[in-house]
């Protein structure tokens, strides 16, 4: 029984504008713990699966995909953000509220 987790990613700290956050992601779950290598420092693993990462334009395409392959799959709806509109000018407020 392999496990996979779907979901769509969040925008990194690094951009304002949401691309690369508009269509839907498989990844499979780790089944081995990684290995550090004490000598070079890196973190290695067996496990070939983890390398793998799989885009959809959409979530029933995803879950479709998951379905037919036989994986079991663990689904992450994005979180709901709620911009709160600002003016350029309230940088400059008189009374800027903080």
């Amino acid at each position: 029984m392999v496990r996979v987790r779907i979901y769509q990613p969040a925008k990194t700290a690094m951009q304002s504008g949401k691309g690369n956050t508009r269509q839907w992601v498989l990844e499979f779950e780790p089944t081995e713990r990684p290995l550090n290598d004490a000598l070079m420092g890196w973190v290695g693993s067996g496990d070939v699966n983890r390398q793998i990462r799989l885009s959809f334009a959409s979530k029933a395409e995803a879950l479709a995909y998951a379905k037919r392959k036989g994986y079991v799959a663990q689904v992450r709806d994005p979180q709901v953000r709620s911009p709160q509109p600002k003016s350029y000018a309230d940088n400059f407020a008189f009374q800027k509220i903080s």
